[in-house]
């Protein structure tokens, strides 16, 4: 007896102690007036590593979740960013939807030479040397859906956002695009983030009577602004949105706007068997109701690309991944295959336009032939003349 028991006391002292979770930080607002948008980006992020987990981990280890909210304040994104990679040594962030956190967090990103996944179109005009960058580019975006607005509607355009870096630099690209094509800018008006006071702008729509509204707010004021259009009558009017994806159409009734388009890199109807297994497997998450978009998407995307580096050099710390390899990567996803473009650590898209269907749906309108590149410094002025130009801006 006393034998044995100090056989299995040698043995369990001699077995290799079990392996530590590689951590990975994931911060996004699961309150304020951002949650809406951002709660569906942390599904994704778990189904990436659900997945990942049931087929073995990565380097023989499991991959663990530290979530964090950022209570759709830049303040508590960057204190929470600083906590994540100080306290929690998370091995990669996967954070932000709005520019103005991201902006928050990039310089704490870069003091600790970390890295940080950002999965949602933007303005552009930026190229961290810790960020890889998931969503769309400008070019990707922006550019082809003031064309395509321009050429279906007419040249009478309206500007419409929230008060913050992204919608204001947009909209000055936008503002670039009319004037070259011979169009005119009613006006451009901005509510500050989470707003619900519209009916200013709803008085002014419907005394200028513009050919088409682009839409760059942000958050639950599309909510405000799809119930105002509605009881005003003007549920007819052209809107095209940047901003708003399946899941906010669906909680805020945007497919009341009979002529509601959005512009996009993937829709949940975008069709193939890829995208249908992504679809089956989050709705088996998160519920029959729930739905992807392109920042889930693309925030899925961005968790098996960092994993795909993780196997390829077999190092977890994000200065090995972001040195090594992540820049090489392709990962075939729901919306097709997405490619890094090491020149601008941005990735290849294809450019999608959706009628928005009643029940918060798209139906395909245009798609690019072919994935773009991205360019995230608008290539008809240079870098320093759109730094000197965002840096005089409102």
């Amino acid at each position: 007896m006393v034998v044995a028991l100090a056989v299995g006391i040698l043995w369990l002292q001699q077995r290799p102690a079990k392996a530590p979770p590689i951590r990975i930080g994931v911060l996004h607002s699961l309150t304020g007036t951002m949650a809406a948008s951002e709660k569906p980006l942390v599904a994704a992020v778990e189904l990436a590593i659900q997945e990942i987990n049931t087929g073995g981990g990565l380097l023989g280890r499991p991959v663990e979740i530290v979530l964090a909210d950022g209570k759709s304040d830049w303040d508590t994104f960057a204190s929470e960013a600083e906590r994540l990679i100080v306290q929690e040594k998370v091995s990669a962030l996967f954070a932000c939807w709005t520019s103005a956190c991201r902006k928050a967090v990039k310089p704490v990103v870069e003091r600790h030479q970390h890295l940080m996944f950002y999965p949602v179109q933007y303005e552009g005009m930026e190229q961290s040397p810790n960020i890889l960058y998931t969503g769309a580019a400008p070019n990707q975006q922006i550019v082809p859906g003031t064309r395509w607005a321009m050429q279906q509607f007419g040249p009478r355009v309206y500007l419409i956002g929230s008060d913050y870096i992204f919608p204001r630099t947009a909209n000055r690209i936008i503002r670039d695009l009319v004037d070259a094509s011979g169009g005119t800018v009613l006006a451009e008006q901005y509510l500050p983030l989470g707003s619900r006071d519209i009916d200013a702008v709803i008085a002014d729509l419907r005394r200028r009577a513009p050919a088409v509204v682009l839409n760059t707010l942000n958050g639950d004021s599309n909510a405000a602004f799809f119930d105002a259009l509605v009881a005003a009558g003007l549920s007819h009017l052209p809107i095209v949105s940047f901003s708003v994806a399946e899941p906010e159409m669906l909680a805020w009734g945007g497919g009341r706007l009979t002529r509601h388009y959005a512009v996009w890199n993937y829709f949940q109807s975008t069709t193939g068997p890829a995208n249908q297994h992504f679809v089956t497997a989050f709705k088996r998450q998160q519920g029959p109701e729930a739905c992807t978009s392109d920042p889930v998407e693309a925030s899925y995307v961005g968790v098996h690309l960092w994993a795909n580096t993780v196997r390829e050099i077999g190092y977890a710390d994000p200065l090995h991944v972001n040195a090594s390899g992540l820049l090489r990567q392709s990962f075939a996803g729901p919306g097709g295959i997405t490619s890094v473009d090491a020149a601008t650590r941005h990735v290849w898209k294809r450019v999608r336009i959706g009628q928005v269907k009643s029940n918060g749906q798209f139906s395909e309108v245009y798609a690019s032939s072919h994935t773009i590149r991205p360019a995230p410094w608008p290539v008809y002025r240079s870098r320093e003349e759109w730094q000197t130009l965002i840096k005089v801006q409102p």
